[in-house]
């Protein structure tokens, strides 16, 4: 039997959609990953906070950070405006460490866990991480949040596909339900 065109755009597709699917963990060096930090939700989540936490002008590791996440991911912060409108910024894992390195250079940043709610299906997992901002370790917090991150289980480990997030406002404060 003769193929139609039709069948040979459908098989074209699915094969280059394969290769596109394998591209981003496979197709990019990273640095190789602390087993301990990838081998399940808790600890991934917890290496980064782990990363981004310590004293002004304390070098933080940037290549756990990367190693955690697959080469496209993406930080997003969503924030008010000035004019009250919702705003959002899509980064880079480089992006936000280029931001982040000179923030942290000159001040001290804790961000910790006070509460997680997972959800998981199959090899993709969400997890709603409630944090507290901090500038001591043991300190008061400055503000909270909540942290969406969404993951990828390849079989092998954990993988951060984005962490999207908001800090908590008068207006919009944490709910019950996502506080210890």
């Amino acid at each position: 039997m003769k193929p139609t065109p039709a069948t040979i755009v459908l098989a074209a597709t699915a094969v280059v959609s394969a290769l596109l699917l394998h591209t981003p963990l496979l197709g990019q060096e990273r640095p190789k990953a602390d087993p301990a930090d990838v081998e399940s939700i808790e600890s991934i989540i917890e290496a980064v906070y782990e990363v981004i936490s310590g004293p002004a002008g304390a070098e933080r590791d940037w290549d756990r950070m990367r190693s955690l996440f697959v080469p496209d991911a993406r930080l997003i912060p969503s924030y008010l405006t000035p004019e009250g409108e919702i705003g959002y910024q899509f980064m880079s894992v480089s992006d936000w460490i280029s931001g982040a390195a000179g923030y942290f250079s000159e001040n001290a940043f804790f961000e910790v866990e006070i509460h997680r709610i997972e959800e998981r299906y199959g090899h993709i997992a969400h997890a709603f991480s409630t944090y507290e901002s901090r500038r001591e370790a043991e300190g008061e917090p400055f503000t909270r949040g909540i942290n969406s991150f969404q993951l990828l289980y390849d079989g092998e480990r954990w993988w951060i596909l984005n962490i999207y997030w908001q800090d908590e406002t008068e207006a919009e404060p944490i709910p019950a339900s996502y506080l210890p």
